[in-house]
């Protein structure tokens, strides 16, 4: 039997989700992903390059918003979930507290250090194995050695200023400014080097630090101090959300407005009003426009129009056919291959490279099914 060949109106109507005032249609996806009964859809690596597009809107070392067109939900959430669960990071595990006099509890202050970002040399940090915890089936699991384990320490005490009875006399109240070491923060942890570390971890800007200096952990007053090693291991967020490197990884489809009916004169305002500015711009019917017989715009030369500027700042909230004027004059919708990403760094790795690690993530985990299919079959 002759395979069909669909026309380009069918496969752009298949692209679109349509968005209507109580519903939402075309949103089932077939068996195979671009597969159509009938038709030839034969797999074609060069054409899916063709069709595959990455785009950056914004590149921010915190903060990345690229599009991902011509790819399949599935593969466009797995690289989701492995942005929020799969890229390993470095996190502190254990915390050996030998003093800690302040009014944070152990526990707590333990928690509050495990939530920290850490940074240092991408390179070490690559060059770090993961810490393998002993468990019954394998009580001495990997051992703490250099390659899989950051020791930190924090060790702060406060006391009074040197001058504290003479801003005492002035009336000074500030305890930053009375007090010595009266808040602590993550800069004050310390990093110790050890064994080969010192290949990648030397120096300031290399050595293994918070990513915001300025997070505050507790306050103290004189006579309280705090002394504390730590551990720090590389995990995934999918055993703890404190390895998670993101702050937040989402995505959007790509917004569809057609404006089937011309909007005119003040429908056409209280249109754009309708949508978050930029969505929907005013113009002026033209001369040929108003000339032309069927356009709709006949005798409404220089009258306002409403046309789609930029549908990428809509955030389809269906305002727009809650008002009867609009009827049958517009058609939402969301393209279902054309995935907008959100990724929000926490500081480990810059937004952009983050992406790029997913990526690799996926090609193993494909190597490894692959390799467990040819097994199978021998």
């Amino acid at each position: 039997m002759p395979s069909v060949v669909a026309s380009r109106e069918t496969r752009d109507a298949r692209k679109i989700v349509g968005v209507n005032a109580e519903t939402v249609t075309n949103v089932t996806s077939t068996d195979f992903p671009g597969h159509y009964p009938g038709e030839d859809h034969e797999w074609d690596v060069e054409e899916f390059k063709n069709n595959l597009t990455v785009q950056f809107h914004k590149l921010h070392p915190h903060d990345a918003s690229f599009s991902l067109i011509g790819i399949d939900a599935s593969i466009a959430n797995a690289f989701r979930r492995i942005l929020l669960a799969e890229i390993p990071t470095l996190a502190i595990e254990y915390v050996f507290v030998h003093n800690n006099t302040s009014i944070v509890q152990d526990e707590v202050l333990a928690h509050r250090l495990g939530l920290i970002p850490l940074t240092g040399n991408p390179a070490g940090l690559r060059w770090l194995r993961q810490y393998r915890k002993p468990t019954d089936e394998d009580p001495e699991g990997t051992g703490v050695a250099d390659n899989n384990t950051i020791v930190m320490k924090l060790q702060i005490e406060c006391t009074k200023a040197d001058n504290f009875d003479e801003l005492i006399k002035k009336g000074e109240d500030d305890p930053t400014k009375i007090y010595k070491n009266a808040h602590v923060y993550a800069k004050d942890l310390e990093f110790v080097l050890s064994g080969r570390q010192s290949m990648f971890f030397d120096g300031e800007a290399n050595a293994v630090r918070s990513v915001h200096p300025d997070i505050l952990l507790a306050k103290m007053r004189p006579g309280q101090c705090i002394n504390m090693e730590m551990h720090c291991v590389k995990g995934v967020g999918a055993d703890h959300a404190k390895f998670s490197p993101v702050a937040t990884a989402s995505y959007r489809l790509l917004p569809t407005i057609n404006i089937t009916k011309p909007i005119l004169g003040s429908d056409a305002r209280k249109f754009a009003r309708c949508f978050p500015k930029g969505v929907i711009g005013l113009e002026e019917v033209s001369a040929e426009e108003a000339g032309k017989e069927g356009s709709g715009y006949e005798g409404h030369e220089g009258e306002k129009k409403a046309v789609v500027k930029n549908t990428f700042k809509d955030t389809v909230s269906r305002e727009c056919l809650r008002h009867p004027e609009f009827e049958g004059k517009v058609k939402l919708g969301r393209v279902r291959d054309h995935f907008i990403f959100m990724v929000e760094s926490t500081g480990q790795y810059p937004s952009d490279e983050m992406f790029l690690e997913s990526v690799k993530i996926l090609k193993e985990k494909c190597a490894t099914m692959k390799r467990g299919l040819s097994n199978i079959l021998r």
